[in-house]
């Protein structure tokens, strides 16, 4: 072989080697686009199920409220694929958002046996009624923070305006009278509050009558700035006839002397 032979042939099998390097790296690219495209895909699906399974929740136990002699069958069954197909997996995700959710679906799964067995025997289903619609108030939370905040905690999610979290309900289907006896968003609002998140603006504590009302009178207070102090005048008059009326008990003895005298 020749040596313009032999670079011919290195300079062949370098350049067959770079392609194929270029091409595993592509396939790998391609896989690890596919895998964070599945990840993402999956964690939607975990949304979307929490939803319907909340919508559908909502519109069972407001059909039972309205209509008691409905009885267990009117409730199905929840069941989530998709978190369970998370949970099976090592998708890169906030584990512990995960855990609420799951939290949230055995709370909710809760309710419902609590309030199917209560229509089967045929009891009053006040209680377990409320006991559901509080799941439900608990449900949604989680669903906003999980879809809206990434699944953080309430905490760290930083400060949010109330009005916000209502447009999200809206843009979800959750009308103000989805539950009877209640306003659902305002529900849903104050539990995130409770929960830790920092929603603007702060309800109201009191009347204007009674903030006004638990303000000190700052005149009145002798040690603060519009205090009611006499002027430097009226202060240093005074002091001149403190002094008038001290001189002639001393110019006359002072009180030994005038002991003195009495004796």
């Amino acid at each position: 072989m020749s040596e313009s032979d032999f670079y011919t042939f290195f300079t062949g099998g370098l350049g067959l080697l770079v392609a194929a390097a270029l091409m595993i790296a592509w396939q790998l690219w391609r896989l690890r686009n596919d895998e964070r495209d599945g990840a993402l895909s999956a964690l939607e699906g975990v949304s979307h199920e929490l939803r319907i399974n909340l919508q559908r929740m909502v519109t069972e136990v407001a059909q039972i409220a309205a209509n008691h002699e409905a009885g267990p069958d009117a409730l199905l069954p929840i069941r989530h694929p998709q978190l369970d197909g998370v949970n099976s997996t090592m998708i890169r995700a906030n584990r512990n958002a995960i855990a609420v959710v799951g939290a949230t679906y055995q709370e909710l799964e809760a309710r419902k046996m609590g309030l199917r067995a209560t229509l089967a025997q045929g009891r009053d289903p006040a209680a377990s009624l409320d006991d559901a619609m509080e799941a439900v108030i608990n449900g949604i939370a989680t669903l906003y923070m999980w879809e809206v905040h990434d699944g953080a905690r309430p905490a760290d999610a930083g400060t949010v305006r109330s009005w916000h979290v209502r447009d999200w309900m809206k843009g979800h289907g959750f009308s103000q009278d989805a539950l009877p006896g209640m306003y659902l968003r305002d529900e849903v609002v104050e539990r995130l509050r409770v929960y830790g998140l920092h929603l603007t603006p702060q309800p109201l504590t009191h009347t204007a009558h009674e903030y006004y009302n638990m303000q000190y009178d700052r005149t009145a207070d002798i040690h603060g700035p519009l205090g009611r102090r006499k002027p430097a005048k009226a202060a240093e008059a005074d002091e001149i006839e403190d002094e008038d009326v001290d001189e002639p008990a001393v110019a006359n003895g002072g009180p030994v002397a005038a002991e003195a005298d009495l004796h």
